[in-house]
């Protein structure tokens, strides 16, 4: 696993006991990525070489798959994988395919919660992107959340689940709803809580599809 928070770590640990507890997992970090991004406003050629040589190194170091947490680096995600030639999954991808398998009609309504707004427009185009290759049309809706990741960074879960599901509140005319960051997996019961629609999170989708897709290897 490649990361760009040392929030997600816990979560998406957490999903491979769950599901996948065989697997051997090793975790790299570069917890300027997310600051770097956020500062830079889009994605640059030097952040694209970091991933690339993140990568690289999980190679060297002898995995066989990689899974990349860090939700607004679409593009960087899809060059390492290129570049190593390994099976290598995008943080979101396997949540918006079974968001998208859940609501099959034309026009359906998907939510879409963030806590980290760099994300967004990255993360909007690639479902989009994805929708649109199925034949699709969705209509997006976005809420950012700020402030949460900041309180879970600080400790207080409690606060972060919270401001969490209020702003879910706003979505509950959506088909589905997904949490757009790794480490928003814990307020899923919360914000479930709130909508009668399904609420998915990244870990556990992604997790099973990296397994699926190794095993195709």
């Amino acid at each position: 696993m490649i990361h760009a928070t040392a929030l997600a770590m816990a979560p998406i640990q957490s999903a491979f006991g769950r599901h996948w507890p065989q697997a051997r997992c090793m975790n790299l970090l570069d917890d300027c990525l997310s600051v770097d991004r956020a500062e830079a406003g889009s994605l640059t050629p030097d952040m694209v070489q970091r991933f690339i040589d993140l990568a690289a190194y999980a190679q060297r170091a002898g995995c066989s798959g990689i899974l990349f947490t860090c939700s607004a680096f679409g593009t960087a995600i899809e060059a390492a994988g290129r570049a190593v030639g390994l099976p290598t999954l995008k943080p979101n991808e396997a949540m918006f395919e079974e968001a998208l398998a859940l609501s099959p009609a034309q026009g359906a309504k998907l939510g879409l919660i963030a806590t980290f707004e760099a994300s967004i427009p990255s993360m909007s185009a690639e479902l989009q992107d994805m929708a649109r290759a199925c034949g699709r049309q969705i209509e997006l809706h976005t809420e950012f959340v700020p402030e949460a990741m900041s309180d879970l960074a600080q400790g207080h879960a409690a606060q972060h689940h919270q401001k969490i599901a209020l702003a879910a509140r706003k979505l509950a005319a959506c088909d589905v709803v997904m949490l757009a960051q790794f480490s928003m997996d814990a307020a899923q019961p919360a914000v479930q809580a709130e909508l009668a629609c399904p609420v998915l999170s990244s870990p556990d989708c992604a997790v099973l599809a990296l397994q699926k897709r190794m095993s195709h290897v």
